[in-house]
């Protein structure tokens, strides 16, 4: 454990001695050591004036919890390990801002480690690490098509949540509604009166990308209308430029879809290089709704995920499954909207 910041019986400040019991604190206090027990585990059954007695000899002579202890005896680490594929993108950073504060709120700590190779080896080294360090579920953040392909399994033993897969028959997943989201994108491009939307897609061996592409072409063939060849990025927006700089050359391009709002930017930004204006040459939408978004030349019409609502539910359904011990398989998904702003218009006229 962390070393002691203060010493039995000595004035605040004082350096530690290691090695502070709660017999000290009982001592120090005049109560018994199932008093600062009961305080130091949250438990009720203690008055608010004894509580904040022991709580201050607890800061005074340095004393922590001993959360191993206490995790022996209750059979609980209050620890939710997350497994992450990369930090790269800001679907993932902003998942992992949910988790982090939901799992604040009901007390829990968070450990994170990284996957650098996505193979059924490295993933099962990186999820015996996570139990090796006393987490008591895990919470699988995943960005390629791993665990719905067969490719990888995880060890069993241990609740797990995934984010971002097609794996719900085999546990429990925490999804934002991609399909739908996608089609109220192109619906919003078809209904404005544009005759087809072309698409700027993710890498392709990304569940969300795959999703959001497929949903793109269903809904095109579903209206009767072109599917245009897609062009795949990486998430980046010096992808996007890439893809918009294709774009701007293709005359027939009125309309574009972008798989994510970084895309989005660099479409914008290689049409807007061409000469060809944004909305008024083409409309631009985008899949994430970044901060900054409505702050884009023009604003960015775009699909809203609620990435905090992800990491929230992706936390309940850990904890159920400790408190439960199980959990059905199953996808929960969260919905999307789309936010309307000023980069969409009609098409021009012809």
């Amino acid at each position: 454990m962390t070393a002691a910041t203060g010493a039995p019986g000595g004035a605040p400040g004082t350096p530690a001695r290691r090695g502070v019991r709660m017999s000290d604190v009982a001592r120090e206090v005049g109560v018994s050591a199932q008093t600062v027990s009961r305080v130091a585990n949250g438990a009720p059954g203690v008055g608010e004036p004894t509580r904040r007695v022991v709580v201050e000899a607890m800061q005074r002579l340095g004393y922590r919890p001993n959360s191993a202890a206490r995790a022996l005896k209750s059979g609980r680490f209050r620890s939710i390990g997350v497994l992450l594929f990369t930090l790269s993108t800001v679907g993932n950073v902003r998942t992992l801002d949910g988790i982090l504060a939901s799992a604040a709120t009901a007390g829990y700590g968070i450990t994170v480690v990284p996957v650098q190779q996505h193979t059924q080896e490295e993933v099962s080294g990186a999820f015996s690490r996570l139990t090796e360090l006393a987490v008591d579920a895990v919470v699988v953040v995943m960005e390629v098509q791993l665990l719905d392909t067969m490719t990888v399994l995880l060890p069993p033993g241990v609740p797990v949540v995934v984010v971002d897969s097609d794996a719900g028959s085999r546990y429990p997943v925490v999804d934002t509604d991609q399909a739908d989201g996608t089609r109220q994108a192109v619906r919003h491009l078809l209904d404005l009166g544009h005759a087809t939307v072309w698409h700027v897609a993710g890498p392709q061996d990304s569940f969300a990308a795959g999703t959001r592409a497929g949903a793109w072409a269903e809904t095109l063939r579903a209206a009767g209308r072109e599917v245009p060849p897609p062009l795949v990025g990486d998430w980046s927006s010096t992808s996007g430029y890439e893809a918009g700089r294709r774009l701007a050359r293709e005359t027939r391009c009125t309309a574009v879809f972008s798989a994510n709002d970084q895309m989005a930017l660099g479409v914008m930004r290689a049409l807007r290089e061409a000469g060809r204006r944004v909305p008024e040459d083409v409309s631009v939408v985008g899949f994430d709704d970044l901060p900054d978004a409505g702050d884009y030349a023009p604003p960015l019409t775009t699909v809203h995920q609620d990435f905090h609502e992800v990491g929230r539910l992706c936390v309940e359904l850990a904890l159920r499954q400790v408190a439960d011990g199980a959990a059905p398989p199953g996808t929960t998904l969260v919905p999307t909207r789309l936010v309307v702003r000023a980069s969409t218009a009609p098409p021009p006229a012809p």
